[in-house]
């Protein structure tokens, strides 16, 4: 094995490789990593012309020096041991404010030391009693992660194994049994708290608080754990800095990337495989012992001729936006550089998120749209070109909640742009001046904001739906398989013996985390 990649462009040899990894996104390189390293041959196909899948910066605005986190843009799930044993030169910054949720002309700031965010729950509700909840309910959340989180990288526990593990009966009936609806209304008396708190339970998650399916506690479990803490970090130069690095290192230890190579089928006798891709100069093969999947559970059943498991939906609106400085408040007690380098909720009081759900899933864009927003820029400003940084630029990231592909399905266009106008229009009401009067410029004159439906990630993606986990997520025990694939000692085994699913669609996937791609190279290493 060589002690670094050939040059980008050259051929990839004709030999069978120990492994092939289907697509090039943050958990393929984890995958291709950890095996070169280990002294596997191994090569990635990759559709797109550059790697990195839904974990990459771009400039999407023409002419203007401001590189942003397209698609995924916080760090929580990503473990230390990773990037420790990758050798990554990564980075993430700690937000100086955790989240601020306007209300009327004042607001809820969580941040800034715990008097003042004790202050600020008095100030809400009129008592500490809200405040002491909070503190309570968290103090649980986070002994139960630092439980849980270590778990992610070992052989996929038993459901008893991990009740164990977590050794309290009352938590584990909150995360694991009782619909999160019930324990939110149970512990917090006020309206904005709760739903500051369900947000978590929602993020790609289409689902009621009080769903029986426990889809909520699922998502809500991923959006507390992650790290041990449940902190919700900013990655240095953007997301496109980590999968930089994940490539460097794949390279580093001799794998093989190939971009514009568009894996068309996999056939496997459960010993040997067969890749077939496709190119813009034809198609070609390559064999392999194992075969690693970085794509969603429908992309691996078609690429087998295995029949398709059910269809996912996602269901949120992403916003990319330039501003020439951040907008004023109507709340004169919270300086804007506070209030938008947290998670800034608009529309997401429990009961506005219940009744933005069951407009949804009446058929209808909610009229009140949920969403929360972030600056990147004010934690991470090397992300903006020198010129732009000294003239006060700010980027802003908006997710939107709430919003299933089937709302997209008659006019991707149309809904897109009238969900994006009662959007910012509920932003707006909390602003002392309309964001769209700061908003920047491109290249072209045109304001520099774009807006992503569901419809438009898998266009651009490939995400089964729009769906940003791929799939459902399911709770990360091994008594959890949706569809019959993903299970097994690590959580990504399928029936074929030396094919793997890696994506964020396997047991204990979703986000952006390499745990899925650490967990198949183990799957591998360890047969």
């Amino acid at each position: 094995m060589t002690a670094s990649a050939p040059p980008p462009d050259a051929p990839a040899p004709a030999a069978p490789y120990d492994a092939v990894v289907v697509g090039g996104g943050h958990n393929g390189l984890v995958a291709a990593a950890y095996l070169a390293r280990a002294g596997r041959t191994v090569l990635v196909l990759e559709r797109l012309g550059s790697t990195g899948g839904a974990a990459v910066s771009t400039r999407p605005f023409a002419g203007v020096d401001a590189r942003l986190s397209r698609y995924s843009y916080l760090v929580s799930l990503l473990p230390e041991k990773i990037v420790r044993d990758l050798g990554l030169t990564f980075e993430v910054r700690k937000r100086s404010v955790s989240s601020y949720t306007p209300k009327g002309d004042g607001g809820l700031l969580v941040g800034g030391g715990p008097e003042r965010t004790r202050a600020s729950f008095a100030a809400l509700t009129g008592s500490d009693r809200a405040y002491e909840a909070w503190q309570a309910f968290y103090a649980r959340t986070g002994r139960a992660a630092r439980r849980i989180f270590p778990t992610l990288t070992e052989p996929l526990p038993t459901r008893a194994e991990l009740r164990a593990r977590v050794d309290d009966a009352d938590t584990w009936r909150m995360l694991f049994e009782e619909p999160l609806g019930a324990t939110l209304e149970r512990t917090f008396a006020d309206d904005l708290v709760r739903g500051v708190v369900l947000t978590d339970a929602l993020i790609g998650t289409f689902a009621d608080a009080h769903d029986p399916t426990l889809l909520q506690n699922r998502c809500f479990l991923y959006h507390v754990i992650g790290g041990g803490t449940g902190d919700w970090d900013v990655p240095v130069g953007g997301m496109g800095a980590l999968t930089d690095a994940l490539a460097d290192a794949a390279r580093a230890a001799g794998a093989h990337l190939r971009t514009g190579h568009e894996v068309t089928r996999i056939e496997t006798d459960g010993r040997r495989a067969e890749v077939t891709y496709r190119t813009a100069d034809g198609e070609g093969t390559v064999e392999a012992g194992h075969v690693l999947v970085n794509a969603s559970p429908r992309d691996l059943a078609a690429l087998l001729g295995d029949p398709p498991p059910p269809a996912p939906e996602g269901a949120q609106l992403k916003v990319n936006m330039l501003l020439t400085r951040l907008p004023r408040l109507r709340d004169r007690s919270v300086d804007p550089r506070e209030a938008f380098a947290g998670t800034f909720h608009i529309a997401e009081g429990y009961g506005q998120l219940a009744a933005a759900h069951a407009e949804a899933a009446a058929g209808r864009l909610p009229t009140a749209p949920p969403s929360e927003i972030y600056c990147h820029s004010l934690t991470d400003p090397t992300i903006l070109g020198p010129d732009l940084a000294a003239r006060g630029y700010q980027t802003l990231t908006l997710f939107g909640l709430h919003t299933p592909a089937r709302l997209f399905a008659a006019d991707n266009d149309g809904a897109r742009t009238a969900l994006l106008a009662a959007t910012l229009a509920q932003l707006d009401a909390h602003l002392d001046e309309p964001v769209a009067d700061c908003l920047a410029l491109d290249a072209d004159g045109r304001p520099c904001v774009e807006a992503k439906t569901p419809l438009d990630l898998e266009r651009d993606l490939r995400l089964p739906g729009g769906h940003i986990f791929h799939r459902d997520l399911s709770f990360p025990y091994a008594d959890e398989s949706p569809d019959g694939e993903g299970g097994g000692r690590w959580g990504v085994e399928t029936r074929h013996a030396n094919v793997l699913l890696c994506g964020a669609g396997a047991i204990r996937g979703g986000g952006v985390s390499g745990v899925p791609g650490h967990n198949a190279a183990m799957s591998v290493l360890g047969r």
